[in-house]
């Protein structure tokens, strides 16, 4: 597992004005607190925390580097603007090398099922316990080759060597199912406009066309077929 180095900085205001300039500062305002220490208000730059949460997941180890001293700590809850979805505050929670926690693991669905099956994941996340160095980023349910009516438990997970499993065995993770067809589609989505009251448009030159019925162009006198210059000079005679 990936450890990341952020440089913190003690806070000494506080407050939602002391947070909105710690932010336009590009800082990230935290707490850090666990193992019967004081809490520590502190700040830590936003770029690096969040590449640490992109590129190690939630649970990603953080080296967190305070007045030249280094402490591992794991996010324990993060706070976002739910618009710019930045940042807006974090808590932090201290861990020791060789010490175990309890965290939550993403399940990852890998490889192509068997033709028309439809890979349904029934269980996003798995709590297990193992070292505060060794968390997974994620644990992978392969279903290469599966086909309908398969499934996966979570007693069929693999997990990292020293982890242990806290959710119970029973719970489904990955459920295999007949891939609907397309007139199956078709009939559930009319199915749903039609409980919605939405009526379907008709096309555009049918549109154009109704309630005006064909147009007939007005007859013309062909007369004898004799020009307009010959009839009148019969006139004149």
């Amino acid at each position: 597992m990936a450890d990341f180095r952020l440089e913190a900085e003690i806070r000494t205001e506080f407050g939602k004005g002391s947070a909105r300039r710690t932010r336009r500062a590009g800082r990230v305002p935290a707490v850090l607190y666990g193992h019967g220490q004081d809490v520590v208000h502190l700040s830590l730059p936003a770029r690096e925390f969040a590449a640490a949460l992109r590129n190690g997941g939630s649970n990603a180890l953080l080296t967190v580097v305070l007045d030249g001293k280094d402490q591992l700590a794991l996010t324990k809850a993060v706070q976002r603007d739910p618009i710019k979805r930045t940042h807006e505050h974090v808590d932090l929670v201290i861990v020791r090398r060789g010490e175990k926690v309890t965290v939550d693991v993403p399940v990852v669905v890998v490889g192509d099922p068997a033709p028309d099956t439809l890979v349904s994941i029934e269980l996003n996340t798995v709590s297990v316990q193992v070292a505060a160095t060794s968390i997974p980023e994620s644990i992978e349910v392969d279903v290469t080759g599966r086909g309908v009516g398969e499934g996966f438990t979570v007693a069929d997970l693999t997990l990292p060597r020293g982890a242990t499993l806290l959710t119970d065995e029973t719970y489904l993770v990955v459920n295999l199912m007949a891939a609907p067809t397309a007139e199956a589609l078709e009939a559930e989505l009319a199915e749903a406009e039609a409980e919605a009251g939405i009526e379907k448009e008709e096309s555009g030159e049918a549109a154009e066309g109704e309630g005006e019925g064909d147009v007939v162009p007005e007859p013309q006198d062909q007369g004898s077929g004799e020009s307009m210059d010959s009839a009148e000079k019969s006139a004149d005679s």
